[in-house]
């Protein structure tokens, strides 16, 4: 019977598959949150699981620290070795969604360069922002002038929707978490 289960589970599609696994408890794909890309494609955050991902969270109308925190995703990824780079995607999903509409994010991801190859630039629903933020230990709250005060923070997930490291480092590639990544990501 054990063979069975085994062959059908081979046999399965590779999605199919991994939606036969359980998600380990820790996993922040547990969270209900239905992503929404710069392209107007919608899907829950649990479809990323099966690679790993860098994640933060931004507000694209932030003229100082946001940009860094962008900056410093792609050049953390810059930073590592071809085969990294080619195991994990980005991900910046907005705590701004009343601003950040896909329209503006599209518009972000051009002005800034970032290839849709490469980023996914999302918004979700305020609540589902908030959920977001909780789970993954980030901070904001909306100033009375609009503008937001939030933690700055780059994140790596492993395939599972882990939280396997992190940086609070902006402005710069952080050593220690860029190490962290090549190790995790030449792992798997």
């Amino acid at each position: 019977m054990k063979r069975l289960l085994l062959l059908a589970l081979l046999l399965l599609p590779a999605g199919l598959a991994q939606a036969a696994t359980a998600l380990p408890g820790d996993s922040v794909y547990h969270v209900k949150v239905v992503l929404t890309d710069q392209d107007g494609a919608s899907s829950p955050l649990a479809a990323r699981r099966g690679r790993a991902q860098l994640v933060t969270m931004f507000y694209s109308s932030c003229q100082m620290v946001c940009p860094m925190i962008i900056d410093s995703l792609r050049a953390t990824r810059n930073a590592l070795t071809p085969a990294a780079r080619a195991k994990v995607d980005l991900l910046a999903v907005s705590f701004d969604p009343a601003r950040d509409s896909v329209p503006v994010l599209k518009d972000y991801a051009e002005k800034r360069k970032l290839s849709p190859a490469v980023w996914t630039l999302a918004r979700t629903e305020p609540a589902q922002a908030r959920l977001l933020s909780g789970v993954l230990g980030l901070q904001y709250r909306l100033l009375p002038d609009g503008e937001f005060n939030h933690s700055s923070e780059l994140i790596l997930l492993d395939a599972e929707g882990r939280i396997v490291a992190r940086t609070n480092r902006i402005g710069k590639v952080d050593q220690d978490f860029l190490a962290a990544v090549e190790a995790h990501l030449a792992s798997h």
